[in-house]
């Protein structure tokens, strides 16, 4: 099976959860991802975690081997947008 691409992973996570932005950098190995969902809304972030964990499903223990992300609500990326924190 081959690894999965950053595109994939976001396309496993957006069929899954609704996503207003999603961004996924990685080798087929190692992903980083960035993901903005109503549904992480009154969630804590460990929750927020297993939501996308969830979404990936088999495909988590099977493909992907490291997965980090940053999960944010829409408010809290428009307020990371306003800090300037977006770009690298």
């Amino acid at each position: 099976m081959a690894d999965p691409t950053p595109s994939d992973v976001e396309r496993y996570i957006a069929e899954a959860l609704p996503c207003d932005h999603i961004e996924v950098e990685g080798d087929g190995r190692h992903f980083f991802a960035t993901i903005v969902s109503t549904a992480f809304e009154g969630k804590l972030r460990v929750r927020r975690h297993q939501q996308v964990y969830d979404a990936l499903g088999d495909r988590m223990h099977e493909q992907i081997h490291a997965l980090s992300m940053k999960t944010l609500t829409p408010a809290e990326w428009a307020q990371s947008a306003a800090q300037g924190t977006h770009h690298h």
